[in-house]
């Protein structure tokens, strides 16, 4: 939540609840997408 908070800010600008459903997924997919290039790809050698 501190990263999102961090990141996107602290409040959600849109007015009605649906846009604010939106607005809130489409932050959430953007941090995913962000937090994913700074992972490892980890690959298992046998």
């Amino acid at each position: 939540m501190a990263r999102y908070k961090g990141i996107l800010g602290d409040r959600l600008h849109a007015r009605t609840l649906p846009a604010q459903q939106a607005e809130a997924m489409i932050g959430v997919t953007a941090l995913n997408r962000m937090l994913e290039t700074g992972r490892p790809v980890s690959v298992r050698k046998a």
